[in-house]
């Protein structure tokens, strides 16, 4: 959803790609100019794309971050065109992606090894951050398991809080949530021995 204006939606529909709406749903726009379908005959059809999860920047609300299934986007027109970030990360097939709450131009993704083989890239649990809107990415894993891991994180399951510093969560399908209260840089383990972690979300209570 836009803040600025309740009748604009962005959506993300796996095998669809991105639609957007500025009236309310009445009617509904492709929007993904840029975005790669590398497993179809042509690999930039108006639609068709398999989009994992769409976020929104914490202070430009015009630029927008994708995960597809192969490929990390960025967009600076609320979703008009895409341009490719996924140069630094060690594989840009994943699920999760979002956005620090105040900080602009920063957002976390969970790299996957690949679409057949759906476990942590590297088989290491790491949490990647841009600080710069893709232009690099750093590796977060201070806190998080060292041995091979093999949790996955599905789209629903990273989210941020509004404190300061922000709070990064993500559960996996091994059924373990972790926590950062640090903004990513350091994390612990919440949970484990859980079922599937398919959802996680995380709100101030005061």
């Amino acid at each position: 959803t836009d803040a600025r204006d309740p009748k604009a939606v962005t959506v993300a529909v796996s095998t669809a790609g991105v639609f957007r709406t500025l009236d309310g749903g009445a009617s509904w726009t492709p929007s993904n100019s840029g975005v790669s379908a590398v497993f179809l005959p042509d690999p930039n059809p108006e639609f068709g794309q398999c989009v994992h999860k769409v976020t929104r920047d914490g202070a430009s609300p015009d630029r927008l971050y994708l995960q597809n299934h192969w490929g990390v986007y960025r967009s600076d027109d609320a979703g008009a065109h895409w341009t490719d970030i996924g140069e630094g990360l060690p594989s840009t097939f994943g699920f999760a992606v979002a956005a620090h709450p105040h900080r602009g131009d920063t957002a976390y993704v969970f790299p996957i090894n690949a679409d057949a083989d759906r476990v942590p890239a590297d088989r290491r649990c790491r949490v990647y951050r841009t600080a710069d809107a893709g232009k690099s990415w750093e590796p977060l894993s201070a806190g998080l398991p060292q041995e091979d891991h093999y949790g996955t994180v599905l789209r629903d399951a990273m989210c941020t809080d509004d404190a300061d510093p922000a709070g990064v969560y993500f559960g996996n399908r091994n059924g373990e949530v972790f926590a950062s209260a640090d903004d990513g840089d350091s994390w612990q383990q919440l949970a484990s021995h859980l079922p599937d972690v398919l959802c996680v979300r995380a709100a101030l209570v005061g």
